[in-house]
């Protein structure tokens, strides 16, 4: 049953997830810059991968809501224009003054500038490859391979992600499963829809995306595939399986992508920064290994408790 559950949930996730809500609308940008005044604005610099400057401003969201049905998440006001749009004042980004502090906040991945504000608050962008295409398969589109970056501001602890390994109860020989959960301030983070594809609809869902180290596919860290954090739990679980992915063309037969280390990345709950977890495969599975069956018996009581209360995860055992 997980492997059947697996599938149907990877089956769920083609389509590339929805954009989040502090992704600049550029995509592989140079030079980036930050800068955050007196009353709590940031300027973010860069150059466009056509070369052309871009000064944005972004204000107005800090940190992220609990899910709900009725209260919009948050989400920054953002202006393009450098502060014509915002300020009327197409210089205003010239005159911008900058009191942000050196960053001594929690450590980040796929940093690429951060700092402190003056009331405590933290800011950062990021980046890092959403857009890559599954199963290992390398990018045929310029799309495919760019690289996103994500603004954030935040108080306090970033959301917290949990990653784990195990083998599935059934073809348990032959593969492995992940699982894990996000959750922010100790309330798990999802969303309420997707579109057919799998892509969160509301700014609420948060999509995983599944790295796999020397695997199959080759050396390195190849993309697995990518799937959402479910409603309730903000829980995830997924096996790994030789399939003939409808997201590639051609639907090729892609062998499993069992690594040597897997990770997930994940764009943060509302304004707050992208995280990411790893865990070290475990390799086939040996009923005559007392260490791997303590191992297995341990794993099987930490899922049921990760995925309690979950429709999909949960009836797997």
């Amino acid at each position: 049953m997980r492997v059947l559950a697996a599938a149907v949930l990877a089956a769920a996730a083609l389509a590339p997830p929805a954009a989040a809500s502090q992704a600049l609308t550029d995509v592989d940008v140079k030079g980036v810059t930050l800068a955050v005044d007196a009353q709590g604005e940031a300027l973010v610099g860069y150059v466009r991968a056509d070369g052309q400057p871009r000064h944005v401003l972004f204000w107005g969201a800090v940190d992220a809501l609990p899910p709900s049905a009725d209260v919009p998440q948050v989400r920054f006001h953002a202006d393009y224009s450098g502060g014509w749009r915002s300020h009327g004042d197409a210089g205003y980004w010239k005159r911008f003054r900058n009191v942000c502090r050196p960053y001594d906040g929690p450590p980040l991945p796929y940093l690429v500038a951060a700092c402190t504000a003056p009331d405590g608050s933290y800011w950062a962008i990021q980046s890092w490859q959403r857009r890559l295409p599954h199963r290992g398969v390398d990018p045929w589109s310029a799309d495919q391979a760019a690289w996103s970056f994500d603004v954030s501001h935040w108080t306090g602890a970033p959301a917290h992600v949990e990653l784990y390994v195990d083998w599935p109860q059934t073809f348990n020989e032959e593969t492995e499963q992940i699982f894990g959960r996000l959750t922010y301030r100790g309330v798990p983070v999802h969303g309420f829809h997707t579109t057919g594809g799998g892509a969160p609809t509301d700014r609420y869902g948060r999509s995983l995306y599944i790295d796999t180290l020397d695997s199959a596919y080759g050396p390195g860290w190849k993309r697995e595939t990518s799937i959402v954090f479910r409603n309730p739990t903000g829980s995830f679980c997924y096996a790994f399986y030789p399939t003939n992915d409808v997201s590639l063309p051609g639907r090729p037969s892609r062998p499993a992508g069992n690594g040597a280390r897997y990770r997930i990345s994940v764009i943060g709950p509302g304004v707050t920064p992208d995280v990411e977890a790893e865990v070290a495969g475990i390799g086939r599975y040996d009923a005559n290994d007392p260490r791997k069956v303590a191992y297995e018996q341990q794993q099987l009581a930490l899922y049921d408790e990760v995925t309690a209360g979950d429709a999909f995860c949960a009836t797997q055992r």
